[in-house]
């Protein structure tokens, strides 16, 4: 990614796997804070 995220608030959907997992860790790395969402709360814990 080209912008830096500090500060920012990204809200991510189909958080516990696949494509939404690896979102997550994107932009986690760029200083995003994140509100995670899920079908099931075990694999995002």
């Amino acid at each position: 990614m080209t912008a830096s995220l500090d500060g920012r608030i990204a809200i991510v959907t189909g958080a516990a796997k696949g494509m939404g997992a690896e979102i997550c860790v994107a932009l986690a790395r760029e200083g995003a804070h994140l509100a995670l969402a899920a079908r099931e709360v075990a694999p995002l814990e």
